[in-house]
């Protein structure tokens, strides 16, 4: 169950610790805590303001009060605010201060305020001056008040060892244990030793105390209604359920039990029985404002979320002061199984206009963040398409360019369409950047909502939330961001660390911050010379800073990759291939054929039953061979070339007969075969360069788009040279004209006149 069991079992028992302790209490404080713990706070509440107007000096009065304004946040820490509650207990232990200097308890509570707002030496203070009015245990028959106040004031020191359902273990058990040495048959003491153990996942201990609870007093239901506690947390659902019903049974106006039944029954599927529990709730609770709150609350961590929805407009409707309620209608658009990003970003955008801002609480800003990166999820997507539709538009701008004057409308059209998606798709990345801008920033005010001190060392929950952030950083191609982020989890003192730095390098490395993950990569390769994943990045980093393969910064990574990788060949084969391509493909362009062949073999003989690495090693062979045909000057030579190219390119299609590649590839050999026969070479194009005029331009340069093959025209303007296998574009410049790029098809010639 998503609901804070521990927050609430915790401080249930402040509420009904009283039921037993101080009898000399009047009646009508145990009618007050009684209405307290049926979770009717406001009527409670009103009873609390008569009995202190009626007895201002009365300290118990004040505290219990206090503690009614925080049991009303943890019953509903969605729609409250602990600052807020904290706040207004204090005031109430502070005023109880002042009624009785010398009463313990309104010290425990200003101790419990200051604890849970990160005030530990504040909350220390008051734990002492709280210990202060009780004599050393030996001592313990001279001591006033009775024993039996004595014990439960230890315990509610101990009770203030808990926060957040942790507990300070080396404190608040030796507390809890001397109360219950002190007095054995409290059952407030034993209600508080249960709710420590459950803190501590003692379940065991947490229903031994809790079983003596409701042997000191059996017609409490509080005790069952904590074991039902216990079983929830260890999802025992069934064995949950009679808890609650004995709860029930012992007092059938027992608001809280009716809430749970009714959450458990949801999470059954017993959906009417649900229903008529939530109902049951309701009725005794008044069904005010307040009470409809706390059961939206349970609908919405019951997973009804249709129905918060619902049950949030209705209260909106009648009361729009509520604006807190629009983070649960925000919160459910977003957890709903078809959610409505849009409607969540609303509701949530209406909160933080309407709300105090120091109501806004930690998860408003979580949820914010994390509606605002859903609703952009397909942010990707839309770069994607993006960066596919600009070569698109600068290929159709060429062809329009060298277009006849009858092609000219059809081409014209196509640039017109591809400008138009273009332009929207760049004002929906615009807007989408805007908001995923705005969920980090989301992020951030979550993570540093509870931080006071930015040195502090890092919560579990403030490690989450840094992950989450991380993660999405990534995602959405922030990979700057997402290094930096994840940089700050990683514990130097960590042994076991290599994959907490390979996810910072890794994120360099997309980032396309080749220094700083190289740096990275090699602090992992200090701490593990052998570990094959950073010697695999090490390698990719080195082959992006050398895209051209020109200069060979990648080969000896490669190298070294390879060497680790064939420790175990077939375990690290997709490694292995990796290195055998990178380093074929770097022999092939300097030259070194015979190298390039090896490692192209050592391909195909990897692994005899991987079919793809055999296609991926004939392929290279084929290229290979073909390159080699190109170079060779003799006939017999390039014949003798070609052959084995048209031979790798075969053995693809036996492997896998609908290859298409490997169809086109062996079509282009052939056909390059043919030629070679006739004298003539396939890659070889010829053209004049001219002004508009038809003046031959001299000296102008005709080059292939991002490749280095370039030629400059004679006096004539006349250039012919061989270009590289599947060039697409010819750029034509001159000194005083207008570049022009040209498409390059299947013809030999290309005749270009220039603008002035």
């Amino acid at each position: 169950m998503k609901i804070s069991m521990l927050k609430k079992g915790v401080l249930l028992t402040g509420a009904c610790s009283v039921l037993v302790a101080f009898s000399l209490q009047a009646q009508d404080l145990n009618s007050a805590i009684q209405l307290t713990k049926s979770e009717s706070y406001d009527k409670a509440a009103d009873v609390y303001k008569a009995l202190i107007q009626k007895e201002p000096g009365n300290s118990k009065n004040y505290y219990y009060y206090g503690e009614n304004f925080l049991l009303e946040y943890y019953s509903d820490t969605i729609t409250n605010s602990l600052a807020a509650a904290t706040k207004s207990a204090k005031e109430m232990y502070d005023k109880g201060v002042s009624a009785n200097p010398n009463d313990p308890l309104n010290y425990v509570g200003l101790a419990k305020v200051a604890y849970y707002l990160g005030d530990d030496a504040k909350a220390n203070e008051m734990r002492a001056k709280a210990k202060s009015f009780l004599l050393p245990y030996k001592n313990l028959k001279k001591i006033s008040p009775p024993a039996k106040d004595y014990a439960l004031t230890l315990a509610k020191i101990a009770e203030s060892y808990a926060k957040d359902g942790v507990v300070d273990t080396s404190i608040a058990l030796p507390l809890i244990r001397q109360a219950l040495k002190i007095d054995t048959k409290n059952p407030e003491i034993y209600l508080i030793a249960g709710d420590l153990y459950m803190m501590v996942n003692d379940g065991s201990n947490a229903i031994k105390n809790y079983n003596l609870a409701q042997f000191a007093d059996p017609q409490s239901p509080t005790a069952a209604m904590k074991i039902g506690y216990v079983y929830v947390k260890g999802r025992a659902l069934q064995q949950a359920i009679p808890n609650f019903e004995e709860a029930i049974r012992l007092n059938p106006n027992y608001a809280p039990a009716y809430r749970e039944l009714g959450q458990l029954y949801w999470r059954a599927g017993r959906l009417e029985q649900s229903k008529e529990n939530f109902k049951k709730y309701l009725d005794l609770t008044a069904g005010n404002i307040p009470a409809k709150t706390r059961y939206v609350n349970s609908l919405f961590y019951a997973g009804d979320y249709d129905e918060v929805i619902k049950n949030v407009e209705d209260i909106l409707a009648v009361d729009k002061s509520r604006g807190y309620m629009n983070r649960l209608a925000g919160y459910s658009y977003f957890e709903k199984d078809n959610p409505d990003y849009e409607k969540a970003l609303t509701y949530m955008e209406t909160l933080f206009k309407t709300v105090d801002p120091s109501l806004i609480l930690q998860k408003d800003h979580h949820y914010m963040a994390r509606i605002l990166l859903k609703k952009n999820q397909n942010y990707t997507k839309l770069l994607d398409e993006l960066n596919s539709l600009k070569p698109q538009l600068e290929r159709e701008k060429s062809r329009l360019a060298t277009a006849t004057a009858p092609n000219k409308p059809k081409f014209q059209a196509s640039v017109d369409e591809l400008t138009g998606k273009i332009s929207n798709l760049e004002k929906s990345i615009a807007q989408a950047n805007k908001e995923i801008d705005k969920a980090f920033a989301e992020f951030n005010k979550a993570f540093n909502f509870k931080r006071t001190d930015p040195n502090a060392p890092l919560t579990s929950q403030e490690r989450s939330l840094l992950n989450e952030m991380a993660v999405n950083y990534y995602s959405f191609r922030r990979y700057d961001s997402a290094a930096k982020t994840w940089a700050r989890l990683i514990d130097p003192a960590k042994e076991n660390n290599l994959a907490d730095y390979m996810q910072v390098g890794r994120a360099f490395y997309n980032g396309e911050k080749y220094k700083s993950a190289d740096s990275v990569f090699n602090i992992v390769i200090k701490k593990s010379p052998d570990y094959l994943p950073a010697h695999v990045y090490l390698a990719r980093t080195y082959s992006r800073m050398d895209p051209d393969t020109k200069l060979g910064l990648a080969k000896p990574k490669f190298e070294k990759m390879l060497s680790i990788a064939a420790k175990d060949s077939l375990k690290n084969e997709s490694e292995m291939i990796e290195a055998l391509t990178y380093l074929g493909y770097y022999n092939m362009e300097n030259g070194n054929y015979t190298l390039a062949k090896d490692f192209y073999n050592r391909m195909i003989s990897l692994d005899p039953q991987n079919k793809e690495n055999k296609i991926r090693g004939y392929n290279g062979l084929g290229s290979l061979e073909t390159r080699a045909a190109g170079q060779e000057k003799t006939l017999e030579g390039k014949l003798g070339f070609l052959s084995r190219s048209a031979e790798s390119y075969q053995k693809i299609l036996e492997l896998d007969p609908a290859n298409t590649s490997a169809k086109s590839n062996l079509k282009w050999v052939q056909d390059y075969q043919a030629s070679v026969k006739k004298g003539i070479n396939p890659n070889e194009i010829k053209g004049v360069v001219t002004n508009m005029a038809g003046q031959p331009i001299p000296y102008a340069s005709v080059r292939v788009k991002d490749t280095a093959a370039e030629n400059l025209t004679n006096a004539k303007g006349e250039y012919k040279f061989e270009i590289p296998q599947e060039s697409e574009f010819l750029v034509i410049s001159a000194k005083g004209y207008k570049t022009q790029e040209v498409a390059i098809t299947k013809s030999r010639v290309y005749n270009v006149k220039l603008e002035q």
